[in-house]
């Protein structure tokens, strides 16, 4: 798992060119859509209650992101959550937010009562306030201590029997049993919105082909790296325009001279 073979997960993923349905926010929609066609996937963002659950039936893999929270999309979140448990299609949650509003709260923990996903993502504060009674101001990550979040992270994955992918100036991942830190990053991603959401959107793509623990171990590491590659003192919009074009053309040579990872023992 320290090495990603680019070209091959491409080439899987083109033969296959499965169906990627996300109910995102329309925040990030167009670089969601892009970050799944750049590793040839069909983005399909489809939110309407009345054919959630229709479309969520012939996808490979879901995204479900709450950033920006309306009724319709309640409805249709719960409506593809039930779908893909009954029909075992793996979906990531990501939980954009969650931290900033007893709405996204209530509706989170009541959404896992029924549905587990394969990867649930966000913030450190996100996942603060997913573990316990944790507020903040905003959906921006606060500095929160990494020892403290590796046993959160570990003790939300075993409690949910699911992945939990954490973003920050260090991603964790980790399935409960085995737990990873990714070092890989640059703090142009937090300069422009939606890159949070496109590592979601990568994940959900990579799952398309990979187990939930590979995807989000290579959607952090994939993004970390894009966007170190990325930089440029050109100004945000190029900076976008060179990420989306790193996430279509990075090779396996690239990739793995640039990874900053390591395996995190759990006896804490």
């Amino acid at each position: 798992m320290t090495r990603l073979e680019i070209s091959n997960v491409r080439k899987i993923l083109t033969e296959k060119n499965p169906l990627i349905h996300c109910i995102t926010n329309p925040i990030s929609i167009n670089e969601c859509a892009n970050t799944i066609l750049a590793f040839h996937g069909r983005p399909m963002m489809a939110e309407h209650p009345l054919e959630a659950e229709e479309i969520t039936r012939t996808a490979c893999a879901v995204l479900l992101n709450i950033g920006n929270i309306t009724d319709a999309r309640i409805s249709s979140i719960r409506l593809s959550a039930r779908c893909c448990k009954e029909n075992n299609i793996p979906f990531v949650l990501d939980i954009v937010g969650m931290a900033c509003s007893s709405l996204r709260r209530d509706f989170v923990k009541k959404l896992l009562e029924d549905s587990i996903p394969a990867v649930i993502k966000g913030n450190y504060s996100e996942l603060m306030a997913l573990y316990t009674d944790y507020t903040s101001s905003g959906v921006d990550s606060e500095a929160i201590d990494i020892a403290q979040l590796d046993r959160v992270c570990k003790e939300l994955a075993t409690r949910y029997g699911t992945v939990i992918l954490a973003s920050g100036k260090t991603d964790i991942v980790t399935d409960g049993k085995r737990l990873f830190h990714v070092n890989n990053g640059t703090v142009q991603l937090s300069s422009v919105t939606g890159t949070g959401c496109m590592q979601g959107a990568l994940c959900a793509v990579l799952m398309a082909t990979e187990m939930p623990l590979d995807a989000a171990l290579k959607s952090a590491l994939v993004m970390g790296i894009c966007g170190e590659l990325a930089c440029t003192e050109k100004g945000s919009g190029s900076f976008m325009v060179t990420l989306m074009d790193k996430l279509s053309t990075i090779d396996d040579k690239e990739f793995n001279r640039n990874i900053k990872m390591e395996e995190i023992s759990l006896e804490f």
